[in-house]
């Protein structure tokens, strides 16, 4: 009765998993496809919804008042999740990460859509933005919050909370600090990047503040193995779409090797060297800065824990 009842409260977890992991690459996937082709015509309310959505600013500038303002928000909303809840019961943290997932989810979906829909305010077109198709790094958060939400607890989980704190963590870091090409000539894009990455910030260090006692060589591994996964299903995406979707933008990861990588320094090291020389220099390369960002929380980690010692002492 009791292994009954045991697998009775498991099967629905990991049920409700798989169900939220296949719904959201169905809809970006079933999105993509049907707005595969331009389709053009007078603007439905939904679409004039969209066309009011898609108002323009000027592009940020590089620590300007818009970018400054969402560091400051990202820095303030992160030390609350810290201080409010980095000794919260694993439920609570499940709750958190549900919100957390929530908005990143909704911007996602409202960013592809905009990305899709060109108007001039009286006519519209459809036509799907491949290159904005959600599998980049900064992505999988979509794909992995909602399987530290509702897995059980265990390796599998653990391996991607090991992700989300170094990986995860330092590419929304990378972007907070230097957005690049990520800001546009559209306001709720804007928004939307800053808050993803924003959040995606928030969610690691909550991650790391809660798993304190439990940072270790063997957790930072379970990490590679997440990263090696999706780097491996990036690659394989791109080579599909060279083959189906000739001359169409589509770089998961910027490690296609039919499209040059626009990334900071390894697009000066793209063209210099073998395709295999460069992937190697990519997946390496991100370990070992996800291996320094493991090390510095590590450190930190332990820092307070001896401050909090003495002090009790």
């Amino acid at each position: 009765m009791d292994a009954q009842q045991k697998s009775k409260k498991q099967m629905p977890l990991y049920l409700v998993t798989l169900i939220i992991f296949a719904a959201v690459a169905l809809i970006f996937t079933v999105a993509a496809l049907i707005t595969g082709a331009a389709i053009e015509g007078e603007l439905s309310p939904f679409e004039k919804l969209l066309h009011l959505l898609s108002a323009r600013m000027e592009v940020p500038e590089l620590y300007g008042v818009w970018h400054i303002a969402f560091v400051i928000i990202t820095l303030g909303f992160t030390v609350f999740l810290v201080a409010k809840f980095k000794d919260c019961s694993d439920s609570t943290l499940r709750r958190v990460l549900l919100v957390l997932w929530l908005i990143i989810f909704f911007f996602e979906i409202y960013k592809q859509l905009v990305f899709s829909f060109s108007s001039d305010g009286v006519t519209g077109t459809w036509s799907y933005t491949w290159h904005a198709f959600p599998f980049q790094f900064c992505s999988t958060p979509l794909y992995l919050m909602p399987i530290v939400i509702f897995a059980k607890e265990g390796k599998f989980r653990n391996a991607i909370v090991a992700y989300m704190v170094t990986f995860s963590f330092f590419a929304g870091f990378v972007v907070m600090l230097y957005p690049g090409d990520v800001f546009t000539s559209m306001i709720g894009i804007n928004i939307q990047t800053m808050v993803h990455h924003g959040m995606q910030l928030a969610a690691g260090v909550f991650l790391v503040s809660h798993n304190r006692h439990h940072l270790n060589k063997r957790f930072f591994a379970w990490s590679m193995i997440v990263f090696s996964v999706f780097a491996a299903l990036a690659l394989l995406m791109n080579t599909v779409a060279h083959y189906t979707m000739p001359g169409v933008e589509f770089n998961m990861f910027f490690i296609s090797p039919f499209t040059p990588c626009t990334l900071p320094l390894l697009s000066a090291i793209y063209p210099l060297v073998p395709y295999p020389v460069y992937l190697i220099i990519y997946v390496f390369g991100f370990a070992l800065v996800s291996a320094l960002v493991y090390t510095v929380e590590k450190c930190i980690v332990t820092i307070c824990s001896r401050i909090k010692h003495r002090d009790k002492n």
